[in-house]
């Protein structure tokens, strides 16, 4: 009897040796297993980096590199962060990356006509000297004084002394013959005379026919602080809008900041620019680059621009003649344009004498024009040059620039 319990105690014991060990086996299993799937469950969140491979490589080597086992579930999940990354912020970043770096919009130039009408007004709304010759005729019967403020009027504003010795000759003996002081008929008379200093009749056009295919050419000169570089961009502008084909060449290579001017400007209005990638490398060399380009490239007009030289600096006045005979040899050069400061009254003169020996100036272009009392350097400068005025700028807006208009200039002064 006391043999079997012993027996059966045993066998309790084993089965419950056996059970418990069953028991700690299936744990371990189910531990195991647990493991297994959260290492899966974590495995698809290894590449965090900002460029994982799949983005870098080629896509086979990004699935052999993540899970070669289970290629597609992975794939699946590895696709999920990127869009993800889209929503959040760097997908952001990686468009704002081609904005940076693409060339702004081209603007679309102004068309002539409208310029020149928007100009006219804005001429007349400043009234330059006009305004002060106005208030002198509106007091009725002129006195031997008012007459010499009528005078002294004309000289301030730069018409000149033998010009505005001929208009007030002129102008006493006509109300003299017509036996008139009216004011209105004083105004009338100064118009007209005026008119035939500014002679509208002048040919203010630019020539710029092709000859054998090759290109027109503009050389561009004047002193510094004029406004020569700018010049420069509005009239490619001027001359995209009549549908010219156009190439800016930056000669002025002793400022690295007018090249880099006249590159944006090259991009406002969708031209090619010719420059050097050295400063202080030979202006001449830059131009004849320009024209040698513009040939190849089948453009209209070739628009070379160059230092702001100072008018008593002969060794840099004898580098201009340079520029002007090296872009000779490869097309003629058919307009030189000379940018004139209309602020600069008389000393402007002098500048335009210098410039006309060295490199035989065709054209004025005078800027700042709006809002001054200086309008009569239009008459001075042509009639001590031969040289008419073909352009005029009437402000710092991207189309303040329009060619000279003799009768809408006139009555804008005498409105």
């Amino acid at each position: 009897m006391e043999a079997v319990v012993w027996e059966t105690g045993s066998v309790n014991d084993t089965i419950y040796y056996v059970v418990g060990a069953i028991v700690l086996l299936c744990l371990v299993a189910v531990a195991g297993l647990a493991i297994k799937k959260r290492g899966e469950r974590r495995r698809p969140e290894i590449p965090t980096t900002p460029k994982p491979p799949a983005i870098e490589g080629p896509e086979g080597e990004a699935e052999e590199a993540l899970a070669p086992d289970a290629a597609g579930a992975v794939q699946a999940e590895v696709r999920e962060p990127e869009t993800g990354e889209a929503e959040s912020g760097e997908a952001d970043l990686a468009e704002v990356e081609p904005e940076e770096i693409t060339a702004a919009p081209i603007e679309a130039p102004e068309s002539v006509p409208s310029r020149m009408q928007r100009l006219r007004a804005r001429l007349a709304r400043s009234g330059g000297f006009g305004n002060a010759l106005l208030k002198i005729l509106s007091r009725g019967d002129l006195s031997p004084a008012d007459w010499e403020e009528i005078e002294d009027t004309l000289l301030m504003a730069d018409v000149g002394l033998e010009a505005t010795t001929q208009i007030m000759d002129n102008l006493k003996k006509r109300t003299k013959v017509e036996g008139t002081r009216d004011p209105e008929r004083v105004k009338a008379i100064l118009r007209e005379e005026l008119l035939e200093l500014i002679d509208p009749a002048a040919d203010r056009s630019l020539h710029l026919e092709r000859i054998d295919g090759d290109p027109a050419s503009i050389l561009m000169v004047g002193v510094n602080g004029t406004g020569k570089t700018t010049t420069v961009g509005k009239l490619a502008r001027v001359l995209v809008a009549e549908g010219s084909r156009v190439l800016l060449g930056a000669a002025d290579t002793f400022r690295a900041a007018a090249a880099d001017q006249l590159q944006t400007w090259g991009e406002r209005v969708g031209v090619d620019v010719v420059r050097s990638d050295r400063e202080g490398a030979d202006p001449a060399s830059v131009a004849f680059d320009a024209i040698d380009k513009g040939r190849e490239t089948d453009v209209d007009v070739v628009l070379v621009d160059t230092a702001g030289r100072l008018q008593n600096k002969s060794g840099l006045m004898d580098e201009l003649g340079k520029i002007k005979r090296v872009m000779s040899k490869r097309v003629p050069v058919n307009e030189v344009l000379l940018v004139l400061d209309a602020t600069t009254g008389q000393n402007g003169m002098r500048q335009a004498e210098v410039f006309a020996e060295v490199t035989g100036i065709t054209g004025i272009v005078l800027t700042k024009l709006d809002g001054t009392a200086k309008g009569g350097i239009v008459i001075s400068v042509q009639r001590e040059l031969g040289v008419p005025v073909k352009f005029v700028g009437l402000g710092e807006g991207v189309d303040d620039l329009a060619p000279f208009d003799a009768e809408g200039f006139v009555d804008a002064l005498t409105a």
